[in-house]
């Protein structure tokens, strides 16, 4: 099967996703890949965490200044940088979040999306 222009921007998307968490020392980061999932509200989910709020923050900066640099696009919705326990990307292919450790264990997203493909980044 013969890949979409949307699905190859998607897996471009999320590969700068993992390497803006990279540059910041994201930890248990892991790609869900949902396309093969009936009803799936994007390609991607990119989860990491972060060990402190200030950490989240520069995680999510990064995240950001990567994938402008690389496609000159802004998410089209950010949300959680004022609490500062998990903040969310969406570039409506791929779905960024980063949580504080506690935050992560408690929402367990990877558990809710169990028929994924799940693929973890090794830490740096």
């Amino acid at each position: 099967m013969k890949e979409t222009k949307a699905e190859a921007n998607s897996d471009i998307l999320a590969e700068l996703v993992v390497k803006g968490m990279q540059e910041k020392k994201a930890s248990d980061i892991v790609v869900l890949n949902l396309k093969s999932l009936k009803n799936a509200v994007s390609d991607y989910f990119v989860i990491a965490s972060a060990s402190s709020d200030t950490q989240l923050d520069a995680i999510a900066s990064s995240i950001e200044e990567e994938i402008y640099k690389a496609t000159r696009q802004n998410p089209w919705q950010s949300e959680g940088r004022t609490n500062k326990e998990w903040v969310l990307l969406d570039y409506v292919d791929v779905v960024v979040h980063v949580f504080l450790k506690d935050k992560r264990e408690f929402y367990a997203l990877e558990e809710l999306w169990g028929d994924a493909g799940i693929k973890r980044i090794e830490d740096a």
